[in-house]
């Protein structure tokens, strides 16, 4: 019964030998409960997700066995590539707005581990054991619902890193064969792409504990000229936050005015660039303000890809100081674009009507 808490990954460096490989999808994570017509999507904090994915619910209930409870992830697929951007717009208080996206951006369920089938639990089968049930169960499934490729071929999950970047994926998943299931345990292992930029510093938030900095604002030039809000490095030792608010003393504005992203409180400014302070759902009643300062210093950030080619997907790494570069010459063009890869050839649907693959 619900909740389940997802068993969660920690970063590693390199692919692991000997391990079970599956592809790292950019999703939102989702344990769904199917019992009879019940149809349950939690997510992995545990709450509802199921108001916002009605055409998920209704194809579940036709794809899936009658009373099971399945482990993956929600995705939503543009142009042969995932687009997180719309999947967040389906969390919609709206019910109006969810079904018209429901209908214009149908999304789908990629199917990774099965954790009960009928009235057997299976959290305390190895991996092995599960993903064999879960090939069964789920064998000649069809979209939206797929079955995640999968593989214990070390130079197929290499390639698979490679090549399924170009379709908006992760990275990869590696799982110990006789793993059992562990709820909110990071006992598998993920290996996502790092890239490195070379950033402009242009303004900083304070952390919520104090006048300290919580987040660097991040910036790139584009093909205009314009400097675009693409993302924010956050994860810094609390001596480090204190020591950063005097480092960037020199370079803070008295106030945005003359600032590139002088016009970040006007809403209608949000639709024509991109600025801090973007008020979105996810933001409800936080404080957005955040300090100006002179585009003058250079960072080095890692990053693991960029969302539809225009900011960070996630938080941005702070690496170092780039006193060598100048803020102009920090543009888009720097960045490594990855060789675009058709989703539908890693789900193996060739337009939608197929079984997803699995194995090498």
């Amino acid at each position: 019964m619900p909740p389940v808490k997802p068993m969660l990954a920690k970063s590693v460096a390199r692919i692991p030998p000997g391990m079970h490989y599956e592809a790292k999808w950019d999703g939102f994570r989702a344990i769904v409960f199917r019992d009879g017509d019940e149809v349950e999507l939690g997510s992995r904090t545990g709450k509802p997700l199921t108001r916002y994915f009605p055409e998920l619910v209704a194809a579940l209930r036709e794809r899936v066995p009658r009373r099971c409870v399945l482990d993956g992830e929600i995705v939503i697929a543009r142009e042969g590539r995932l687009d997180f951007d719309a999947l967040t717009e389906r969390i919609h208080p709206a019910d109006s707005r969810v079904r018209t996206l429901a209908e214009r951006t149908p999304a789908s369920f990629v199917a990774f581990d099965l954790l009960a089938l009928d009235d057997r639990s299976l959290m305390d089968a190895p991996l092995t054991d599960r993903r064999a049930l879960l090939d069964r169960a789920l064998a000649g499934v069809s979209a939206p619902v797929h079955l995640a490729p999968a593989t214990t071929d070390t130079e197929v999950a290499e390639r698979w890193f490679e090549q399924y970047e170009g379709a908006g994926l992760d990275g990869i998943v590696a799982k110990p064969p006789t793993l059992r299931y562990r709820q909110d345990e990071r006992a598998m292992f993920k290996i996502k792409h790092e890239r490195t930029a070379d950033v402009v510093v242009a303004g900083y938030r304070f952390h919520r504990s104090g006048p300290v900095v919580g987040s660097l604002l991040l910036g790139l030039y584009d093909d205009r000229g314009a400097l675009q809000h693409v993302g924010v490095s956050a994860a810094f030792p609390m001596k480090r936050r204190a020591e950063l608010v005097e480092e960037l003393e020199p370079l803070r504005m008295d106030d945005a005015s003359g600032h590139p992203w002088a016009a970040w409180g006007e809403e209608a400014a949000h639709e024509t660039a991109r600025l801090p302070g973007a008020p979105s759902r996810w933001s409800g009643g936080k404080d957005l303000s955040w300090v100006p300062l002179r585009p003058d210093r250079v960072a080095e950030v890692a990053y693991d890809h960029m969302e539809n080619g225009a900011r960070f997907r996630h938080t941005a790494r702070f690496r170092r100081w780039r006193p060598d570069r100048t803020p102009r010459s920090c543009t888009y063009a720097q960045l490594e674009e990855p060789v675009r890869y058709d989703l539908a050839e890693i789900l193996g649907t060739g337009g939608g009507s197929s079984p997803a693959r699995t194995g090498p």
